[in-house]
């Protein structure tokens, strides 16, 4: 329930927060949403109902209610993440192969560019940040059950939740569905073959993130795809031309 709850609660949250953050541009953006996630978290630290800035842990009623025992809560997770995941990437495939899909590509390449062609760019914009903000929220809940504890300055860390992801989406490949797939893949297996290093493994996941930047610009994936024309969710589209109606060639 917490999950199916948490969704729409940040969705509606989004809404003025994206009003707010449009206003900036380039690098302003950037550290005006890390300053908003710091004031959330600071917001969060106040309530006390929820443990302040120390947080709280699952009560042992709520624990138990999910499932009776840790194996089967285990299993009940493992599922319901991997459910999520299928609907989430079946959201991202189903939006860009949709005209918004378009709309994005163009925005992407040139904002002016795509506003100058009738494309509202705003609405766009407001469009990605509320479904981003409504799955991301479905997400955290998910991971705070399995932790079985919450506290704000988990649910608001920036190496969690900024400089991980962005490893995971630059070795992987920017601009591909698979690249994030694959860098979350390559992300796990180091940081479990690379856990007993400690904080090293951080230095170590730098050195990888920079070589691959130097060598793949386009992540690995984006290596792969150019290289062998792989495509397992493929998003571009392509120009077909239709026989003319009196000539019978393409037009």
């Amino acid at each position: 329930m917490a999950i199916f709850i948490a969704g729409p609660v940040a969705a509606i949250i989004a809404v003025p927060v994206a009003a707010l953050t449009f206003r900036l541009r380039g690098a302003y953006f950037a550290i005006g949403t890390w300053v908003l996630a710091e004031v959330f978290r600071l917001l969060a630290s106040q309530i006390s109902v929820l443990g302040g800035g120390s947080g709280i842990s699952l009560p042992a009623a709520a624990v138990i209610a999910m499932a009776p025992t840790r194996q089967v809560r285990e299993f009940e997770i493992y599922w319901l993440a991997l459910a999520l995941t299928v609907i989430v990437l079946a959201a991202i495939v189903a939006l860009l192969r949709s005209r918004h899909g378009l709309a994005l590509t163009a925005i992407r390449d040139n904002e002016l560019a795509a506003q100058s062609n009738g494309i509202d760019v705003m609405r766009i914009k407001y469009i990605v940040y509320v479904l981003v903000a409504f799955g991301t929220a479905m997400v955290g809940a998910l991971i705070f059950l399995q932790k079985l504890r919450i506290s704000p300055d988990t649910a608001f860390s920036v190496n969690d939740w900024t400089a991980f992801v962005i490893f995971i989406t630059v070795i992987g490949g920017i601009g591909r569905i698979e690249g994030p797939i694959i860098g979350t893949i390559i992300f796990f297996v180091m940081r479990q073959t690379l856990a007993d290093l400690g904080s090293v493994y951080l230095l170590i996941m730098g050195a990888v993130a920079i070589v691959v930047m130097l060598w793949a610009p386009k992540g690995l994936w984006g290596l792969i795809a150019d290289r062998y024309g792989w495509q397992a969710l493929p998003l571009q589209r392509h120009l077909v031309l239709k026989p003319s109606k009196t000539t019978g060639r393409p037009s």
